[in-house]
């Protein structure tokens, strides 16, 4: 395993299958990792305001139990349902393979792949930054 970064566009990526053998299948595998970069930066955004989607999602269906779901702005910690709990923790649980996945990238030590993560978080909060405003976390 290299320990610094290097160049080259047959570097595997996730597995030995996958392994680019020409410049395109290279390119291809970077537009990838953009979009799959993007897409975390998305999921960051959705999980930062699940509650308020939840709440968007319920007014829209005419639901009588809107309160439940309405965000009091005095506290911070909401009743325990376990609908929302097991919502939350199912993307979580994505948030975090996705993250995984994309740490397993930057680890390949490839200029091109750890470039390519960089541009689609880049993309990713030039879209989504807007949603993760109020949070700590982004």
């Amino acid at each position: 395993m290299a320990m610094t970064f290097f160049t080259s566009t047959t570097t595997p990526l996730f597995s030995w299958a996958w392994t680019p053998d020409s410049s395109g299948k290279y390119a291809g595998t970077c537009i990838f990792l953009i979009v799959f970069s993007a897409i975390f930066r998305a999921l960051l955004a959705i999980r930062l305001n699940f509650f308020d989607i939840v709440a968007t999602i319920k007014r829209r269906r005419g639901d009588d139990q809107i309160s439940l779901y309405a965000i009091d702005k005095r506290t911070t910690v909401r009743p325990w349902r376990a609908n929302e709990a097991v919502m939350l923790a199912s993307m979580d649980a994505v948030i975090g393979g996705v993250g995984y996945l994309l740490m397993i990238a930057v680890m390949t030590m490839n200029v091109g792949y750890f470039l390519s993560i960089l541009a689609g978080i880049f993309v990713g909060s030039l879209a989504f930054g807007r949603f993760m405003a109020r949070s700590v976390a982004h």
